[in-house]
């Protein structure tokens, strides 16, 4: 049987993603190339493993000026589990959603809070629509977790300052893990961890910060 996406090697492999066999060198050129792979498929699982991230240059670090310390993460861990629960939902739900789609609502994110900073609201919307899905999701589960926030306590003890310095920790937690294939979900699947727990989103962020 010959493979299904260049019709000219041996299938050698079942995949999910074309429904069908294919060869292992174009399992290899084409995932998350021009196959959106499911995040449970066994070649992807192990292709992961042997992913080498670039490592980040601290001077090309986005938003230098906002620092993230581990203090600051332990001190908001509650907004940080809830803020990586919502996206990573938002993006498996978001059909077609990739790395770079989450990064470009990121960005947005972090633009609209910075404004917000200077005592000017200006919001800065993705110019793609998977990315403004995301954006919604974000800006929806912020308005949701402060109202409950509210009526728990009585008082609005989450900050814009405190949302923005975990949008910045998420934007370069994506830099770190983004293995530049169009359609690579490898942060999207990384936020899945976010569901497990607040020990291990705790050791994720001890292990990705990137403090400027």
């Amino acid at each position: 049987m010959s493979c299904a996406l260049c019709r000219v090697r041996r299938a050698r492999r079942s995949c999910p993603g074309v429904r069908g066999e294919i060869c292992t060198i174009c399992c290899g050129r084409e995932r998350e190339v021009s196959v959106t792979c499911p995040l449970d498929c066994e070649h992807l699982r192990e292709a992961r493993r042997h992913d080498k991230p670039v490592p980040l240059d601290p001077a090309r670090v986005p938003h230098r000026e906002i620092e993230v310390t581990e203090k600051f993460l332990a001190d908001n861990e509650e907004l940080l589990i809830f803020l990586g629960r919502t996206l990573g939902m938002a993006a498996l739900e978001t059909a077609g959603a990739a790395d770079f789609d989450v990064r470009s609502a990121l960005d947005a994110l972090i633009r609209t809070y910075v404004t917000l900073q200077s005592g000017v609201y200006y919001e800065t919307r993705p110019d793609n629509a998977l990315a403004k899905r995301l954006y919604d999701a974000v800006q929806e589960g912020v308005a949701e977790f402060r109202r409950s926030e509210q009526n728990r306590t009585g008082l609005p003890k989450t900050r814009d300052a405190d949302i923005l310095g975990l949008l910045v920790f998420f934007e370069r937690l994506e830099l770190g893990r983004n293995n530049g294939r169009p359609r690579g979900r490898a942060f999207i699947d990384l936020l899945r961890g976010f569901y497990a727990g607040a020990e291990g989103v705790a050791e994720t962020a001890k292990s990705r910060l990137v403090v400027p």
